[in-house]
């Protein structure tokens, strides 16, 4: 059976295209599929036809962390996507805390999907007096003004900003004074971060107005 294993020239975090990382996850998804269906072994052409990349695509991507499998064998599913579940840092759990808690917010706190993926979340904010002390999914919400406090105490690592967008830009800077340096926005506006702080945004209106271009 293939081997896979980092090699001691792979790529700084700095030389790695965004692209790159971002599709990593979905190599992960496919791979974890691969496993459970009980297949040892996935060649780049699998991995390309589930994902519509080349095969050549796939092996310049996994070539800034090393060298993985051997050529004409596949890769090791299992080994592959552990080492890349590394490479992300999936093999820990991330404690995570919802701001805004209006139907958005609920919903986040609500979704039984992040804590299989190792994202726990573990506080929630709002502002609102009427919505401060309130249990949501079995968490008490606390106000933004707790925000500091709260991220030291439960060693938080994430943000989730849920917020209208005319208080998203606050709240973002809120948490990175917090010490929040990944945060996922779906409030849809660009925000202005410090270097070092990463900002993912979630807009489904942009992805439904790129889609009519196609059926207009």
């Amino acid at each position: 059976m293939a081997t896979s294993n980092i090699s001691d020239n792979s790529s700084s975090e700095s030389d790695v295209p965004e692209v790159v990382i971002q599709r990593l996850p979905l190599y992960v998804r496919v791979l974890s599929h691969f496993s459970s269906a009980g297949n040892d072994v996935i060649s780049s052409e699998q991995l390309g036809n589930r994902l519509q990349v080349t095969p050549a695509q796939i092996r310049k991507d996994l070539s800034y962390f090393g060298r993985f499998g051997k050529q004409g064998r596949g890769y090791d599913v299992a080994m592959l996507e552990g080492q890349l579940r590394s490479i992300l840092g999936l093999d820990r759990t991330w404690n995570a805390a919802v701001v805004g808690m209006g139907r958005l917010g609920r919903a986040v706190v609500s979704y039984p999907g992040f804590a299989p993926e190792g994202f726990k979340i573990v506080a929630a904010f709002d502002t609102s007096a009427a919505i401060v002390d309130q249990t949501i999914s079995k968490l008490t919400v606390r106000s933004i003004s707790r925000l500091t406090e709260t991220v030291k105490s439960l060693d938080i690592k994430i943000g989730i900003v849920t917020v209208p967008i005319d208080h998203a830009q606050e709240v973002i800077d809120a948490l990175v004074n917090a010490g929040i340096k990944s945060i996922l926005n779906y409030a849809p506006l660009s925000p202005q971060v410090p270097e070092g702080v990463t900002v993912r945004g979630i807009d489904p209106v942009l992805s439904l107005q790129s889609m009519t271009y196609y059926i207009r």
